[in-house]
């Protein structure tokens, strides 16, 4: 129930739930009322402020930046690969493909080799109610071994179905082989998370962060002089809506967290 009601509720309060609540409520007020106006300009309101490319960037970039990747990422005895980078495949996919969170795969794959590290845990269980058969960490082997990683270097950990439970898996797997140290891969606005579950689990982790959106190059051009990018910036797009609902999730993810004594 737990994990239904931790993907559920945060749907209410991201700029379309709260916005889609605020216009369901007028339907129920009394007509060319007041109040009705208020809650339409107050949805208004919701949509163009999440939907600005300036509020997007600006909470994405808070959190991906937290953690820069290492000029030299140093050895360890596993990689572990957080899952979300991939979709099953179901008719009509021919195989297994990339999501637009498929570079911790790949970056997993390139830190094996370049000799990081001899393993790498897959972490990632599926949930029934939404759709899928297969786990996230079979999916994401597939895909190793299309890229030439071999299957006897890959350790699966196919139960956990949210971050936390990724951490207490993977541990009790790297316990049993006696590993305390970690590379961890997974995707940048979600490292800060990932990172302190995995500490508070007693393992030494080393972040290797992937698939940032917020570049150098975009965060310094985030306000340009010219009047059409201005506009550009400003009117809301379903792109910075959803990256401004994804920076919403991870903080709604840190402060559940925190409140439940996981981090």
């Amino acid at each position: 129930m737990f994990v239904f009601l931790s993907k559920f509720l945060p749907i209410l309060i991201y700029p379309v739930g709260i916005a889609s609540i605020l216009l369901l409520i007028t339907l129920f007020i009394k007509k060319d009322s007041k109040w009705q106006r208020v809650l339409v300009v107050i949805a208004l309101v919701v949509i163009w402020v999440g939907g600005n490319r300036w509020v997007a960037v600006g909470l994405i970039h808070s959190l991906e930046w937290r953690y820069l990747p290492l000029e030299h990422v140093p050895s360890s005895e596993v990689i572990v690969v957080l899952g979300g980078g991939t979709d099953p495949k179901q008719y009509p996919r021919q195989i297994v493909e990339l999501n637009s969170a498929g570079d911790r795969v790949l970056y997993g794959a390139w830190l094996y080799h370049q000799g990081i590290a001899p393993h790498i845990l897959l972490s990632g269980g599926y949930i029934p109610w939404m759709g899928t058969r297969t786990s996230p960490a079979e999916e994401m082997a597939t895909i190793l071994n299309m890229l030439d990683v071999p299957e006897d270097a890959i350790w699966l950990e196919p139960k956990s179905q949210n971050t936390y439970e990724n951490a207490v898996y993977s541990k009790e797997i790297l316990e049993n082989k006696d590993i305390h140290r970690i590379v961890l891969v997974t995707s940048a606005i979600h490292m800060p998370r990932s990172v302190a579950l995995f500490k508070h689990q007693g393992l030494e982790v080393i972040p290797a962060p992937t698939d940032y959106f917020v570049t150098e190059s975009l965060w310094n051009d985030l306000f340009p002089p010219s009047l059409n990018a201005i506009l550009f910036n400003l009117v809301p797009s379903a792109d910075n809506l959803g990256k401004t609902t994804l920076a919403i999730k991870e903080y709604i993810g840190i402060l559940i967290y925190h409140l439940r004594g996981w981090m």
